[in-house]
């Protein structure tokens, strides 16, 4: 086995034993990058030469007895997260030289508990997207088969995983988008309750539904980043002041007594056979091992892609006003008014669907439509939660398909924005309501394709979602797989 096919805890288990280095650790990675970015594409950027002297730093500390959850482990960070010094993209051309001068909260944490940043991760613009495909600096691929999509818009945070570019990376969720290409790629994918992680120094997106989260090879990893990512943080005025567990400890086998709920609406029309088989054999696992299957309704779920397709773009037209020419990013230079400079730099940094979702959402909020759309759908957003809420009093957790197919070929719905739209339907409703919602992998296609269990949970209850994860990971045996190529 090579270093870079550890997972986290296999190689903290390594490098305090002393029988491996952070170093060797990655120098692994950076070695299997060389080998397989090429036709991956999961980073924008990449940081080797700091790579190699933070894991170097952390061998020192390590020899002089420090210790760090996270000590000279390397892991990836998606490109919308600031990383002080190294350039932060979003994935757009506005924003292709821009290099920040302050770490993001969470990036802070992994620094502080000792891991190695190998570089930035390739995402859709702005994470507007469900493929990675509206990147400007090139188009993940699904490591498990080529051509076909690693989902997004974390793509490149579940490819680089899930093939070994790095041990663990951060992602972030709006409406799908650390789930859904976890699922895709066959790794564990987990999006917090909105206000467990800080959003400080997060490109915002759309800010009511943003939520930063881990994706690793297994259950145990992801406990484990989170014990890292969470807390309150004073900077962020969402960020919940509450403690923050031990997650690794909700990691025990068994699962008798636990009330699983399955929404009638997810297994509806649509759904791919195989998805729906991998599914309900999760179900059958737990229902095996004790747990009780109670049929419940989400009664407002067909709302769920209209609500958030007014919510999200009338958020991101306000937030990416931001970006105009002046203060930082591109700027047009031609322009001879400032009028004329703001929109030749728009209309030339930012791509077509970014460009969409602005004219969408500015049309969302502007005069005489505001209580028509904006306002009605944040009154629909409230029932969606109330329907979650009755539900969590009947169960523990809500089991489901993370997406209705498994993934599909690069290029296949790039011209259909309805159809992209419709593939996150299954996930979009977690982070309406502000729940927690996790994918782990469940089995694979007939084309060799993974295809992942949804998981959703109560508020603040990523622990039951990651004991429940932890037991059809066992069941299983899928964890700490590598997609070989």
């Amino acid at each position: 086995m090579q270093p870079y096919e550890l997972t986290m805890v296999q190689a903290m288990e390594k490098l305090d034993a002393g029988e491996l280095s952070s170093v060797e650790l990655t120098q692994s990675c950076l070695k299997r990058i060389g080998e397989v970015e090429k036709d991956l594409k999961s980073f924008v950027t990449i940081d080797a030469d700091s790579a190699i002297r933070q894991a170097e730093n952390a061998d020192k500390m390590r020899r002089g007895g420090a210790d760090g959850s996270l000590l000279g482990i390397p892991l990836g960070i998606k490109d919308l997260l600031c990383t002080k010094g190294i350039r932060t993209t979003c994935g757009s051309k506005i924003l292709e030289n821009f290099v920040p001068p302050y770490d993001a909260a969470v990036v802070e944490n992994i620094k502080n508990a000792g891991g190695v940043i190998l570089g930035k991760l390739t995402m859709d613009e702005f994470a507007m997207g469900s493929t990675s495909e509206t990147c400007k600096f090139g188009v993940p691929q699904n490591p498990w088969k080529e051509g076909y999509v690693a989902g997004g818009s974390s793509g490149g945070s579940a490819s680089s995983v899930a093939s070994g570019e790095c041990l663990g990376s951060l992602g972030s969720d709006t409406g799908g988008s650390i789930r859904q290409p976890a699922s895709l790629c066959g790794i564990v994918g987990l999006k917090p309750t909105y206000g467990r992680v800080s959003r400080y120094g997060l490109v915002a997106f759309a800010s009511s539904l943003d939520q930063v989260g881990p994706l690793s090879r297994d259950v145990a990893d992801s406990a484990l980043m989170m014990n890292v990512i969470s807390g309150h943080d004073k900077r962020d005025s969402t960020s919940m002041k509450m403690e923050t567990p031990d997650f690794s400890k909700s990691l025990v086998e068994g699962v008798k007594g636990l009330r699983v709920g399955v929404p009638e609406e997810y297994f509806g029309e649509g759904l791919d056979p195989e998805v729906r088989r991998i599914v309900e054999n999760g179900i059958k696992i737990l229902k095996d091992g004790g747990a009780e299957i109670v049929n419940l309704s989400l009664p407002h779920t067909d709302y769920c892609v209209a609500v958030y397709y007014l919510i999200a773009p009338a958020e991101a037209s306000s937030n990416l006003a931001r970006y105009d020419g002046v203060a930082y990013g591109l700027r047009d230079q031609k322009a001879e008014s400032l009028l004329e400079m703001y929109k030749e730099t728009r209309s030339a940094g930012f791509g077509a669907e970014v460009k969409r979702r602005i004219l969408i959402g500015t049309y969302a909020l502007s005069s005489g439509y505001y209580d028509a759309y904006y306002k009605k759908a944040s009154q629909v957003r409230t029932l969606i939660l109330n329907d979650f809420n009755r539900a969590f009093e009947s169960c523990d957790v809500i089991i489901s398909p993370v997406t209705p197919t498994p993934a599909w070929k690069i290029g296949e719905n790039v011209d259909d924005p309805l159809s992209m739209y419709l593939s996150d339907i299954l996930t979009l409703s977690a982070n309406l309501a502000g729940i927690p919602g996790m994918s782990v992998p469940g089995g694979f296609s007939d084309k060799g394709l993974p295809v992942g269990i949804q998981l959703q949970g109560a508020h603040f209850r990523e622990d039951v979602l990651l004991k429940t994860a932890y037991n059809i990971e066992k069941a299983l045996g899928m964890g700490s797989q590598i997609a070989s190529r």
